[in-house]
C-alpha cells in the first residue's frame, strides 16, 4: 500500500485509503429479515460499509482539507457522544463562510451519508462486538486506533503496541521489542507532514523528550507519509523537523504490517499514546496537539503512570 494514496483529512486529515475505495459496491445485508444473522455475513457487510465511507471521503479532498484545516487543533474526533458523521456536519457548520452554496451542500450531503453509515457500523459493533477488534500479532486481540473502545478488557489484560520492525529517518534499524525494552516508557506520536497541529507540536514534543531521558523513558515519531520508505516523504519529513528544532527519532515501517494497518485506523492528528517497558498501552490515546492543556495534563497523567509501574 503506497502512502502517498493515504488522504489527508480531519484535524487537518482522516487517513483513508483511495485504492480500498476502488471498485467498491454497495453494501448488501446478510440475513432474510435485512440483517446479518452471522459474524461471517456481518464482517463482510462491515467492510463494505467502511469501503463506501472511504469511497466518500475519498471525493472532494480539497473541500474536505479545507474543512478540517479549519478545526480547533486541540478538538478530538468525537465529542458529546456523537459519532464521526455527526462531528462532520457540526465542523462542516462552523466553517460554513468559507464554501459556496453548492460546495456546503454537496459537504453536507456527504456528511450526513457518513452519519448514516456509521450509525450502522455502530449497530453492528452492538451485535458483534469482535468487528471493532482486529489481530495483534501476538495472537492477542487490539482495538483500531482512533476507535473509543480503547479502554483495557475485563480480564486484566492489556492491549499491546502492535510489534514492527521498521528504521528511523536516518536508515537505522530500529525494533519495537527493542525499543520499548529499553525504555521506562515510550511515547509515541503519530503525525504527517503537512498537518498544522501536529507540526505546531513538534517544539513541545522535542522538549518533553529531553524530559523523559532523564527518567529513562523516550519519545518518537511516526509521520504517516513515510511508511514504506517513501524517499521524498522521508526528506521532507527531516526538513520540517530540522526548521523545527526537533531532534528525537522518528520512525517508519511497512504499511501492510500490524503496525501499519494500525496506523491507518488513527483517524484524528496529532494522536499521541504511551507504551510502557512491556510494549502495552498505558490508557486511552491523546487526541489533538499537547499544545492544548488539556491533552499535555492527559498525557502527564498517563506517562507518570507508566513510570510509576515501571518502579514497582
Amino acid at each position: 500500500m503506497n502512502a502517498k494514496k493515504i488522504i489527508t483529512l480531519l484535524l487537518a486529515a482522516v487517513l483513508v485509503l483511495s485504492l480500498a475505495a476502488c471498485g467498491t459496491k454497495p453494501a448488501e445485508n446478510g440475513g432474510g429479515d435485512g440483517e446479518p444473522q452471522t459474524l461471517e455475513e456481518a464482517k463482510t457487510l462491515y467492510d463494505q460499509l467502511v469501503a463506501q465511507e472511504n469511497a466518500i471521503q475519498a471525493e472532494n479532498t480539497e473541500l474536505w482539507e479545507k474543512v478540517f484545516l479549519s478545526a480547533d487543533k486541540g478538538m478530538g474526533m468525537m465529542e458529546d457522544g456523537k459519532n464521526y458523521g455527526e462531528f462532520l456536519l457540526s465542523t462542516i457548520e462552523a466553517a460554513k463562510e468559507q464554501f459556496t452554496d453548492e460546495e456546503y451542500e454537496l459537504l453536507k450531503e456527504k456528511a450526513t451519508e457518513i452519519k448514516n453509515i456509521e450509525d450502522r457500523l455502530a449497530a453492528l459493533e452492538e451485535k458483534f462486538p469482535s468487528l471493532s477488534e482486529t489481530p495483534a500479532e501476538d495472537g492477542s486481540m487490539s482495538v483500531p486506533a482512533g476507535s473509543d473502545k480503547t479502554t483495557p478488557p475485563d480480564d486484566g489484560s492489556m492491549q499491546k503496541f502492535p510489534a514492527f520492525e521498521g528504521k528511523d529517518l536516518d536508515g537505522n534499524t530500529v525494533k519495537s521489542s527493542e525499543l520499548f525494552a529499553k525504555n521506562a516508557v515510550t511515547v509515541v506520536n503519530f503525525w504527517f507532514t503537512t498537518c498544522n497541529p501536529c507540526v505546531g507540536e513538534l517544539g513541545e514534543l522535542d522538549a518533553l523528550n529531553k524530559e523523559l531521558a532523564e527518567k529513562g523513558g523516550a519519545l518518537i515519531g511516526v509521520n504517516t507519509f513515510t511508511l514504506d520508505g517513501d524517499e521524498t516523504a522521508i526528506s521532507e519529513a527531516k526538513d520540517v523537523l530540522a526548521k523545527k528544532g526537533a531532534t528525537y527519532q522518528n520512525v517508519y515501517f511497512a504499511s501492510n504490517g500490524e503496525a501499519g494497518k494500525f496506523t491507518t485506523n488513527i483517524f484524528a492528528y496529532p494522536t499521541t499514546y504511551v507504551v510502557d517497558r512491556n510494549g502495552n498501552i498505558v490508557g486511552d490515546p491523546i487526541v489533538g496537539a499537547i499544545t492544548e492543556k488539556k491533552q499535555a495534563e492527559a498525557l502527564q497523567a498517563q506517562i507518570d503512570k507508566a513510570l510509576s509501574a515501571d518502579r514497582g
